[in-house]
């Protein structure tokens, strides 16, 4: 709980480090990395975390506004970031436009910009953005009639447990994310829900449990991709949940288990986020062997038998 008098919104930002000072004519990141696509081909995948302004919502467990900035960047700033990063890398099928927020926060991509953004991404078969459901509307339907290829919005849900949700600051109710989902699919957009593993106030055995029933909720609701997200800290507030007991990171048992479910539901792609892998139980046995075969069944989207290591 956020200490009094301090609203929850002041507690997660007076908490935090400093942001990163970056640039705002180039993304922050970026690369490519195959990802096993929706007809179940591995393909490359071009993903370019874009510089903007900060996300309007302050949801408790992000970390990603260090990597952005306080005001607005100038038209013509992103397609710059795009043209840039895409001269710097090899061909790929599938581009990822990250931007630590929300893509129709126009706060952050200016609307004039969409047109020469679609340009710039014409030869890729689909183009991913992220987007908090509560934006998705008109802006993505315009956005995606731009486009020569295929499209698909990513959504956090973070969790399908009501009371966590609301304690994340995420600003949005279950219902908002499945109206969200269901207004993607009557506009034959593709969606994909970030799920994150053991948020605050949940102990390793609930956070399995609720990221069973997140996955399927996400699926009920038309998703049709999820992505595992092991909750981490680093924003300053979750240091503090962490020293009043509130929060730990998922265990590696804790992420196989909510993969291997997802997986068996054969319901849509379940991927789990390894970007961080060296951060999660260090100690643990037949460690690089468990590793290994969630990053294989990310690519082949087949549960194979579990390694020796597991409880």
């Amino acid at each position: 709980m956020s200490p009094d008098p301090l609203s929850l919104d002041e507690w997660i930002v007076t908490s935090r480090p400093p942001r990163n000072p970056l640039p705002a004519d180039r993304p922050y990141a970026y690369m490519v990395e195959p990802e096993c696509a929706a007809d179940g081909r591995l393909v490359d995948v071009a993903t370019l975390f874009l510089t903007n302004k900060e996300c309007p919502f302050r949801c408790l467990m992000c970390d990603l506004w260090k990597n952005t900035l306080a005001e607005s960047v100038a038209p013509g700033q992103i397609p710059e970031q795009i043209r840039w990063a895409l001269a710097q890398l090899p061909p790929a099928q599938h581009i990822k436009l990250y931007n630590a927020g929300s893509f129709f926060d126009r706060k952050a991509i200016p609307v004039a910009d969409y047109t020469e953004i679609a340009r710039l991404v014409a030869g890729f078969e689909r183009v991913i953005v992220e987007c908090h459901p509560k934006l998705v509307g008109r802006s993505c339907w315009e956005f995606r009639d731009l486009l020569a290829g295929e499209f698909e919005v990513a959504m956090g849900l973070e969790t399908a447990h009501p009371e966590v949700l609301r304690r994340l600051n995420k600003s949005m109710t279950l219902e908002d994310f499945a109206q969200a989902a269901r207004n993607l699919q009557r506009e034959r957009i593709a969606s994909r829900a970030f799920i994150i593993v053991r948020p605050p106030y949940l102990s390793d055995a609930e956070g399995v449990e609720w990221a069973c029933r997140s996955l399927d909720f996400a699926f009920s609701v038309g998703v049709g991709c999820c992505c595992l997200i092991p909750t981490r800290g680093g924003n300053g507030v979750m240091e503090e949940l962490a020293r009043q007991g509130e929060f730990a990171p998922p265990s590696l048992d804790a992420m196989e288990r909510a993969m291997d479910y997802g997986l068996s539901l054969k319901a849509g792609r379940v991927f789990i986020d390894l970007w961080d892998i060296e951060k999660v139980s260090p100690d643990a046995p037949d460690r690089a062997a468990r590793i290994a075969r969630l990053a294989r069944m990310n690519l082949s989207q087949k549960l194979e038998p579990a390694v020796r290591g597991e409880s």
